[in-house]
């Protein structure tokens, strides 16, 4: 019933929640797989949280980089190090492809 009337009046829209939402967990170094599954739980719908994707057009590339620049300091020089990396990122939800671009990249 409160929902309802906050939503009446303007106070309470999904889309400007999954907006910030979505700009504060990328800011904080996550990745869009783990922020839909995040949006998910928190009540909003798939197509609401894609428009909203898709509207931010946020570089998933230059952020995933960003993360492992904070957590890594050299490339992975071995087959261990770079399954550390690569689940490490995956932990924070980028898709492989971000994942390979940024560490099989010359770009460091």
């Amino acid at each position: 019933m409160q929902l309802t009337r906050l939503t009446q009046k303007g106070l309470q829209d999904d889309g400007r929640f999954a907006e910030a939402y979505i700009n504060h967990r990328a800011g904080r170094g996550y990745g869009p797989v783990k922020i839909r599954m995040e949006l998910g739980l928190r009540g909003v719908d798939g197509p609401l949280a894609e428009t909203t994707f898709t509207a931010l057009e946020i570089d998933w590339v230059e952020r995933v980089q960003a993360a492992w620049l904070k957590k890594f300091s050299h490339r992975p020089t071995n087959y261990a190090e770079h399954a550390k990396q690569a689940r490490f990122l995956q932990y924070r939800g980028f898709t492989s492809d971000q994942i390979a671009r940024v560490l099989n990249s010359d770009r460091y």
